[in-house]
């Protein structure tokens, strides 16, 4: 029988800006709400569980949880003392859980102890995460002092305001849970019943897909389809393609085995991908952070999990490179690569998911539990989000690229105050239809910065000769494949991209988006960075050539105080740079070329920072703190991080014109060596 009411029998801690607050609290004083002071706003899941421990997938992610929070300039929170303090309600500003889509974070807080987080508002993937786990969530800053006065709290409290799956599920005390009594026809799933209307592109998407029999175990081949969805419909849609790396697969293995039976098998397994490629660098991350060897072992015993779920379960995985570091390459670039097609529900255990929204997919991202479920029923649950349009009109400026327009986009004061959070971002405009797929790939992509549900672009003539390009996918337009002209959007961005420029953002966050040329002191960088999988694209080291090209044919090598490191997105990203002859100019430049993989974006390759007063200047998506080692990291576009390491500091690619040929040069053979060059 599920709860009427709930207890919290521990201790409310406040996540302060202020470090001594935190620490105060952490020595044992409970302070009220207002004693706490101002709460940390944009607390990322990097924050609650740093990259370098998300190696584990148990209860030991409890001695973990929140070392990466960064209060000032102080890191309060150490190994342990967290669940030591016996804490059972964490307290924090707006946007909590911002960032990657693991679930380690919520699990961290549980095995911590958290049962309840309170915040202003929270992103998507981290809550719908707490409520599969059984964490409760809430913005009512009022249960602070009842739950301090012993209350015990009705749960209709915490379900007030939520569709009915998701109601179902906290009261259910999880998904596991309620996919079980799905699966035995104990839970009814609501299904959307409108009369035809004018819809968006991804309402299109999702009413095309929605589940509408009872999802039973006797069902072999899910019947879909409804004449219409609007935004608040809570619903369950077939998924075209489900995939997952080593950091989530191990979690969402032993999720479905626990919760469905180790003989259960996955349904349709030729539709789920698996990748090997946030951990492809390990020599190199035992180098940095692990002298002991059980940073190593751990990062190696998820690859292997991960190995063993996908032959048991005859699943492709797409692995390591046989004779050095690296992978393959990085899920989200070989997904759109090889296997998106528009029209597609497509689904990650990552936040950045959407890049494939640059195809006409609905593309976005979900946690271990969610699929964990997905694996199991061939589905994936889903509120219909409300669209957000965003209209890119005019020609870009002489090198601005997608990465300033997002960088721009992010520092405007709807999406900067969270207007745009759980929707869809649908791009549009002249601007779209000039670009190149890989561009439009950074639009989507980054929609999880924006705190999106998803991006997506209308696909068309340039979607086609992608796909006839890149695989020799003959397709035929599909003229339903857009919003209609009657659509309703939550909100409309018209952004003029002839007055854009070059931009960068300033460390700590990826909305900190300034002008480059409105810095006003020099920065000088000592790391370059071009990878990740908003970085390590085709058209990515096209302009990082074209950049390099420049440079060499006017004196310029990189600085000789500067590393600069190009990671390939993918294997066919490294061909396709080979082939052109692309390998030999990074060379010349003093450039060191990375096997692909996520390496410094997750601080797990050549290219993460060192030491807290090293500055990068990197093309990866995220920046928050410890997200690419303790140093500060800038983002750029490509062109903007190549201009940077051949300049010694930050500058776009037009200033670079204006240097003197004596700028520094990097002498020859003084790259640092790594275990993964080329």
């Amino acid at each position: 029988m599920n709860p009427v009411a709930v207890s919290f029998s521990g201790r409310i801690l406040f996540l302060a800006a202020d470090p001594d607050i935190v620490a105060r609290q952490l020595a044992g004083e409970d302070l009220t709400l207002t004693a706490a002071g101002k709460l940390r706003d944009g607390i990322s899941t990097d924050e609650i569980t740093p990259s370098r421990i998300c190696v584990h997938a148990d209860e030991r992610l409890g001695d973990y949880v929140y070392l990466g929070l960064k209060c000032g300039d102080a890191f309060p929170c150490t190994e342990g003392r967290v669940k030591r303090a016996g804490f059972a309600v964490s307290v924090a500003g707006r946007r909590y859980g911002r960032g990657s889509s693991r679930e380690q974070s919520p699990f961290a807080e549980r095995a911590a102890g958290i049962r309840l987080v309170i915040a202003e508002s929270f992103e998507r993937i981290y809550r719908q995460n707490c409520m599969n786990l059984g964490i409760f969530t809430s913005s009512d800053f009022g249960l602070v002092e009842r739950i301090r006065a012993g209350e015990a709290i009705p749960i209709e409290e915490f379900t007030r305001g939520h569709d009915p799956i998701t109601a179902a599920i906290i009261r259910s005390g999880g998904l596991a849970a309620f996919t079980r009594e799905r699966r035995r026809g104990g839970a009814p799933v609501p299904v959307p019943d409108h009369g035809p209307r004018a819809m968006t592109l991804a309402e299109k998407l999702i009413a095309r897909s929605v589940v509408t029999d009872s999802g039973g175990d006797d069902v072999a081949i899910p019947q879909v389809g409804v004449r219409s969805v609007r935004p608040g419909d809570a619903v369950f849609v077939r998924a075209h393609w489900r995939y997952s790396h080593e950091y989530l697969t191990p979690m969402a293995a032993t999720i479905f085995e626990q919760a469905f039976g180790e003989g259960t098998r996955v349904r349709d397994p030729g539709s789920v991908l698996a990748f090997q490629e946030h951990l492809a660098f390990p020599r190199w991350s035992a180098a940095q952070h692990d002298r002991g060897g059980a940073l190593l072992d751990a990062a190696q015993a998820l690859g292997t999990r991960q190995a063993e779920f996908c032959a048991r379960h005859g699943i492709r995985a797409h692995g390591l490179l046989a004779d050095r570091d690296g992978s393959e390459g990085i899920c989200h670039s070989i997904v759109t690569e090889r296997y998106a097609i528009p029209g597609h529900i497509v689904v990650g255990t990552d936040s950045h998911t959407p890049h494939a929204g640059a195809l006409g997919c609905l593309a976005f991202g979900i946690g271990a539990s969610d699929m964990a479920s997905a694996w199991l029923t061939g589905d994936v649950r889903l509120t219909v989000p409300p669209t957000c349009r965003v209209v890119l009109r005019g020609r870009l400026g002489r090198g601005v690229a997608a990465k300033d327009l997002v960088l721009h986009l992010l520092r405007l004061p709807h999406v900067r105050e969270g207007g745009a959070v759980g929707q869809v971002i649908e791009y549009c405009g002249d601007a779209v239809a000039a670009m190149n797929t890989d561009e439009r790939a950074t639009l989507t992509n980054m929609s999880a910065e924006i705190g999106g549900f998803t991006g997506i672009v209308a696909p068309d003539a340039e979607t086609l000769r992608f796909l006839s390009e890149r695989r020799g996918v003959d397709l035929q337009p599909e003229p339903w494949l857009v919003s209609d002209p009657d659509a309703e959007f939550a909100h409309t961005l018209d952004i003029d991209c002839g007055a854009v420029r070059p931009m960068v953002a300033r460390p700590g966050d990826p909305g900190h988006g300034v002008e480059i040329d409105a810095l006003a002191d020099p920065v000088p960088i000592d790391v370059a960075y071009c990878g990740s999988c908003t970085g390590a694209k085709r058209e990515d080291l096209d302009r990082v050539h074209e950049v390099l090209e420049w440079g060499i044919a006017h004196g310029l090598r990189v600085a000789e105080n500067v590393r600069f490191y190009v990671q390939f997105g993918s294997l066919d990203v490294r061909d396709y740079c080979a082939a052109r002859g692309m390998l030999e100019t990074l060379r010349e430049a003093g450039v060191e070329a990375v096997e692909p993989g996520c390496g410094a974006c997750v601080n797990a390759g050549p290219g993460a920072s060192s030491s807290p007063d090293e500055i990068t200047v990197s093309a990866q998506n995220r920046n928050f703190p410890g997200r690419s080692g303790p140093g500060q990291v800038w983002l750029a576009s490509p062109a903007t991080v190549a201009a940077s390491a051949l300049a010694g500091r930050l500058t776009s690619f037009a200033a670079l014109g204006q240097m003197p040929p004596s700028s520094p040069r990097r002498p020859q053979g003084s790259r640092r060596p790594f275990s993964g060059e080329l």
